[in-house]
């Protein structure tokens, strides 16, 4: 990497390392823990990229973008933020960040793409203001993990289009907030929110009716999966007349609609209408590094209602964090609900947790060809359908066969890799292979070995 580098973070530990990191990599680097310095150096023209934080303790990261862009058109700026919510991702993506980044994150990544935004301009246009959303701090659509973060970047990136978009997630994940805030944080959102039923479709005027209320807003068609074949059909004969001022399209589903189509069960020309953008929202337990962010959002959330004060011991949240939540983060924050009016003390404890999940239905792990083999196989299925499509009438080039294996086994490795934090001997043992076998294919695959390190 080549340029100079401005580093805005009250965290010292943070400057330093990234001081480091960058200097070895061939940067110049100027850090500071003041906005107010880092708006000096970027009128004095210094600087070739930004690496600044949110909450400083004379200004706001993100207040700062427009300032910048006015001040430097394409100067990139990355944002790092120990603030895990949506509201954050967005609010950087409406100010033009470069790139967004929670705390805690990984050296590595954050030094691609410190090197992509040295090696590309951002756009000069000025950004406007971001307007405040209160609202905002109600949805708990909170966390770190890299599949809420790449869900935030989704719906940052497609609110403010046309396109129509699928929510799929099981339930209690949370479709209906994500689609709420595809429409709160949009230009949409003066205009109406409508959510429909199969029994707003019915009659002769029920389309017609629909698309009244939403006037040019947002219409969701909630639980489309669970409609049957005559509303369905409507709905395609709905989208295929819809007028010049025509609503925003959004559907959920805690189907697989791939599957339900491909079973007949749901039609496709109405699957190919919904499905312009597709936003998978993860379940509680593949996202377990959240659960502990969500249980304080959601007692801090009850506090500021009026409910008595609570925590969790620390036994309570291993307990907490260690339950597979069949019902997701709905069940989640009912449970917590449940314990800030029956707990005894201001710190529930693991009995109380334990008695409240006692009644509760726990799903067991799932292994070998269980459901979410399943779910992997047909999502295989759906994307190699998609590949044959592309080429119409014709075959894709030889050699298929191995292009696909190379296809899913790079990424199996990568992630194998992330997961053991590069630790080669670990990575071989977790996939059941030879440590030889593994050395080998990484360097058929050319994948990038690098001992991960978390920055708080």
């Amino acid at each position: 990497m080549d340029g100079t580098v401005l580093v805005a973070d009250d965290d010292r530990t943070i400057r330093t390392v990234l001081t480091q990191a960058l200097t070895r990599a061939g940067c110049k680097v100027h850090a500071t823990s003041s906005m107010v310095t880092l708006m000096r150096w970027v009128e004095e023209g210094k600087g070739d990229l930004v690496i600044s934080d949110v909450i400083m303790p004379d200004g706001n990261g993100l207040e700062a973008l427009p300032l910048i862009a006015k001040e430097r058109p394409g100067l990139p700026v990355i944002v790092i933020s120990a603030q895990n919510t949506i509201m954050t991702a967005i609010q950087a993506a409406e100010a033009e960040a470069f790139d967004y980044l929670p705390k805690p994150f990984d050296l590595p990544d954050l030094m691609k793409r410190a090197s992509r935004a040295l090696t590309q301009k951002r756009r000069a246009t000025p950004a406007p203001d971001t307007p405040q959303r209160a609202a905002a701090e109600d949805l708990p659509l909170v966390g770190r993990t890299p599949a809420m973060q790449a869900l935030y970047r989704l719906v940052a990136r497609v609110m403010n289009t046309d396109l129509a978009v699928l929510v799929s997630g099981e339930s209690g994940t949370g479709k209906s907030l994500v689609a709420r805030a595809i429409h709160d944080f949009s230009d949409r959102r003066t205009t109406p929110y409508v959510t429909a039923q199969a029994g707003d479709l019915q009659g002769i005027d029920g389309p017609a009716a629909l698309l009244a209320r939403a006037r040019g807003g947002t219409l969701v068609f909630d639980e489309v999966g669970d409609f049957d074949a005559e509303t369905q059909g409507r709905i395609v004969r709905m989208l295929d007349a819809l007028p010049a001022n025509a609503p925003r399209i959004i559907a959920t589903s805690q189907d697989d609609l791939s599957r339900k189509m491909e079973a007949g069960l749901f039609r496709k020309d109405l699957f190919y209408r919904l499905g312009g953008v597709t936003i998978d929202v993860p379940a509680l337990r593949d996202r377990v590094e959240d659960i502990p962010l969500l249980a304080e959002h959601f007692l801090a959330r009850a506090e500021r209602d009026g409910a008595p004060a609570r925590r969790l011991s620390p036994e309570a949240m291993a307990l907490v964090r260690g339950y597979r939540w069949p019902g997701n983060v709905r069940q989640l924050e009912n449970t917590l609900r449940r314990l800030i009016v029956t707990a005894i003390e201001p710190e529930i404890s693991k009995a109380e947790v334990a008695a409240a999940l006692g009644a509760m239905p726990n799903e067991p792990p799932r292994v070998g060809a269980s459901e979410e083999g399943e779910r992997l196989s047909a999502s295989i299925g759906r994307h190699l359908k998609r590949y044959f499509d592309l080429h119409g009438d014709s075959l894709p080039p030889p050699g298929l066969y191995d292009r696909i294996l190379k296809e899913m086994e790079l990424p199996l490795i990568e992630i194998a890799l992330d997961a053991t934090g590069g630790n080669q001997a670990k990575c071989a043992d977790l996939l059941g292979i030879n440590r030889n076998t593994l050395r080998k294919k990484i360097t058929d695959l050319d994948i990038r070995v690098t001992r991960r390190r978390k920055l708080m």
